[in-house]
């Protein structure tokens, strides 16, 4: 069984974002990137599913600007065996819509024909979380979001996902499609020699045009700004003033 991990390139999360003075956009210049961290959980847990013999062949995947490539290198330094990458866009600060993502995948999957697909449930640049959804409703595939952990067992999965009151297990049939939470796995880190393997592994390049998809924007960013700076905290004296405080201010 093939599986197919798509991943993206984003602002490091160490990284303090800052936004360009006229507020069109995040500024990008000088700024480190790295693969988003919801994707990298997605190919450790596909790289263990071929350790554990459940998979064949790992197949990572990128869809944006040419130096993406440096984050496939990555995913194929911690153990993908080969990787696609679609150059989409020009400028760095062009981000593909999740449907033109979802639109290019599926076209990916008919070429590949894997049998499972796993993703970040979301980016933490634009935290849409809508490429897994997108992708299993082109596809008609079994899908399971925010997985806390996955066992694949012949032709079903079983995923335990984090839900507001706690983890429910869900059963889905293969082919599916599984978006990974924080607490899935400890990604691990890439040695040195598997780096410079990673070197030599296959990579190819690919367009939109390839696959017949128009990546032509969708939606229009309006205005980008800086969270709200929150106020000053108030010191009281008392639990009684505490209370009466809260009461004020309509929280109890």
């Amino acid at each position: 069984m093939k599986v197919l991990v798509p991943v993206k390139r984003v602002i490091d999360y160490n990284v303090k974002v800052r936004v360009k003075a006229d507020g069109t956009g995040v500024d990008l210049a000088n700024v480190k990137m790295s693969m988003n961290p919801f994707d990298e959980i997605a190919v450790e847990e596909a790289i263990r599913l071929k350790e554990a013999g459940k998979a064949t062949e790992v197949i990572a995947v990128s869809i944006g600007v040419k130096q993406s490539q440096e984050t496939l290198r990555t995913a194929l330094a911690m153990g993908a065996d080969r990787a696609i990458l679609v150059e989409a866009a020009d400028d760095v600060h062009t981000d593909i819509e999740p449907l033109a993502v979802a639109k290019i995948l599926a076209a990916i999957v008919k070429d590949e024909e894997p049998g499972l697909i796993i993703l970040g449930k979301q980016a933490i640049d634009n935290d849409l979380g809508a490429t897994g959804q997108m992708l299993a409703a082109l596809l008609g595939w079994s899908q399971a979001t925010n997985a806390n952990s996955v066992e694949v067992d012949g032709d079903s999965a079983v995923v335990a996902r984090e839900v507001d009151g706690g983890l429910q297990t869900v059963k889905v049939s293969m082919p599916a499609i599984i978006t990974t939470d924080l607490r899935l796995n400890e990604p691990r880190y890439a040695s040195l020699p598997n780096i410079m393997k990673a070197k030599k592994k296959p990579l190819d390049a690919k367009t939109p045009a390839d696959y017949g998809v128009d990546v032509s924007p969708r939606l229009e960013i309006v205005k980008t700004s800086e969270p709200a700076t929150r106020s000053a905290g108030e010191i009281v004296g008392s639990v009684d003033e505490l209370v009466a405080k809260l009461k004020e201010k309509g929280i109890v």
